[in-house]
Order: structure tokens, then C-alpha cells, then sequence
């Protein structure tokens, strides 16, 4: 975990994939890769709360730190999941500064909560001491990473990075291309102008940035080399598929191939 902040914070790159399955023998698969972490999703993928503490457990016992997406922008559900045992929270289309500000309280201000809560992150400097340093230590490890993925975010993101403690930013490309009006054309100019944009804004912040894509490794390698360095590349589901599609594909082609020669040699024979 430690190494992974670090990582984040000298700028730079992590590699992650998006984890589906919860069977523990996949883990293997998945260490093979050499990855920094992986993006357990709990806002389209039904899984249940203990599924993904195991889920959080097992990837963590093999140094592949557990980023969990949350259903919703909610602080308490931020908190579950921290305890479950995840190191990383990624909170969904997030749009608003006051958004942010829960959430900061929720991972970096561990266990305040309530009306104490509130009142520390409006004035952090009421905190005493004390307090202060078991909370530092006890939220030291703990990430917030937050998806920017419509218009309005990136219209209000210097609002929404005004407020300390984000770690990370994560861009949903399939969300912010349908808020456009330019339903997964990743490669218009108006998409690739928002996110040069976010780039940009986050970098004066000394926030890192990634996008999670699951086409072809080229998008990938073209925006870490203009700035980002997390690299969240597809998903188990979405790489078993297509090499499934491709290899069936290639099997029914040379069986049919194969075929089409045999009965063309028995026509020639008849």
C-alpha cells in the first residue's frame, strides 16, 4: 500500500485492470500481470459486501492493492468499504466540490463523524493536536480516488479540486463521451479537448490522472505519454471475451477452410 502512494505521489505510473470475477484462483492469473492494483467495481457489477471484502483480502495478501468503486457518492458506504478492506475508494461521477468534501471526511478523517465531523472539515485547524496525529496515522494508507465523467464535472473541476485530499482522478470515457453528445468517440476533438483539459487542471494540483478504457492498448500509451499516470487498462471480462471471440472466430474459419478443401477434392473425384 505504502508503495503505491509513494508511486502516486513521485508521479508515477501505476498499472491496474478491473476485476469481475471473485473466484480466488483467478488471483494467479491476475499477479502474472505485475500490476500495482486492481479496480474492484461495485456500481455495475452486483457484488455483495462480504464477496468484495474477500475479494479486498485476498488481492491485498498479494500486493495487488484493492481499489473499490462505490455505488454512489456516499460517505458512509465509503466507510464499509474501508473497513472491508480495501485501500482505495473510487467514487462515481462526482460533480460538485460538497461532494468531494463528504468524501474527504469519510477516508482521511476517520472515525469522525456527525456534527464533528462537519466541523473539522470546515475548520481543520479546530482539531486538536492529539487527535490529529492518531487520525494521520490511522487514514495514512487510506486513497480517494474520484471519477470525473460528465459535462458539469469538467466544467466545475477547479472547484472540485480545490479541496484537499484526492489522490486521484479516474475519467469514465464512456460516461463523459454520452454527457457530450458523442456517445464513445474517443477520438473527437471535443473529447480529446475535455480530457487534455482535466489533465492540465489536475497537474497544477499534482493530482494524478487515468482513464479507464478497455479498447485497444494504443489509447492507453497515447495519453500516458500526454500525462497520465494511471493506467486502468480493461477488464478480466472484457480481455476474456474478446480473445474468446477472436480464437472461436480463427477455429471456425480453419475448420471451415479445412472442410471447403475436402469437399472440393471429393467433388473432383466424383
Amino acid at each position: 500500500m505504502q508503495k503505491l502512494k509513494e508511486k502516486l505521489q513521485s508521479g508515477k505510473k501505476i498499472y491496474g485492470t478491473a476485476i469481475v470475477s471473485p473466484s480466488k484462483i483467478w488471483s494467479n492469473a491476475v499477479r502474472s500481470a505485475n500490476l500495482d492494483f486492481v479496480f474492484i467495481d461495485t456500481e455495475h457489477i452486483p457484488l455483495g459486501r462480504e464477496t468484495v471484502s474477500e475479494m479486498c483480502m485476498l488481492y491485498s495478501a498479494l500486493n495487488l492493492n484493492p481499489i473499490v468503486r462505490i455505488p454512489s457518492p456516499d460517505p458512509y458506504t465509503a466507510c464499509t468499504v474501508l473497513d472491508g478492506g480495501a485501500v482505495g475508494i473510487l467514487v462515481p461521477y462526482i460533480e460538485t466540490k460538497e461532494q468531494v468534501k463528504e468524501l474527504v471526511g469519510a477516508t482521511k478523517l476517520r472515525p469522525i463523524k456527525g456534527k464533528k465531523l462537519n466541523q473539522f472539515l470546515d475548520d481543520p485547524k479546530s482539531i486538536t493536536p492529539k487527535l490529529k496525529k492518531y487520525i494521520d496515522e490511522r487514514c495514512k494508507n487510506n486513497l480517494l480516488f474520484i471519477n470525473i465523467e460528465s459535462e458539469p464535472a469538467v466544467k466545475n473541476l477547479s472547484q472540485i479540486l480545490s479541496v484537499d485530499g484526492i489522490d486521484g482522478i479516474i475519467i469514465g470515457p464512456h460516461d463523459l463521451s454520452c454527457s457530450m453528445g458523442i456517445s464513445e468517440e474517443y477520438d473527437h476533438p471535443k473529447f480529446e479537448k475535455a480530457v487534455k483539459q482535466i489533465i492540465n487542471k489536475a497537474a497544477k494540483k499534482n493530482i494524478p490522472v487515468g482513464i479507464h478504457l478497455s479498447e485497444e492498448p494504443s489509447y492507453q500509451i497515447k495519453w500516458g505519454n500526454l500525462g497520465m499516470n494511471i493506467i486502468l487498462h480493461s477488464s478480466d471480462i472484457s480481455i476474456f471475451s474478446k480473445n474468446l471471440v477472436h480464437d472461436i472466430n480463427e477455429i471456425k474459419q480453419g475448420l471451415e477452410d479445412v472442410s471447403s478443401k475436402s469437399i472440393s477434392k471429393k467433388s473432383i473425384i466424383i
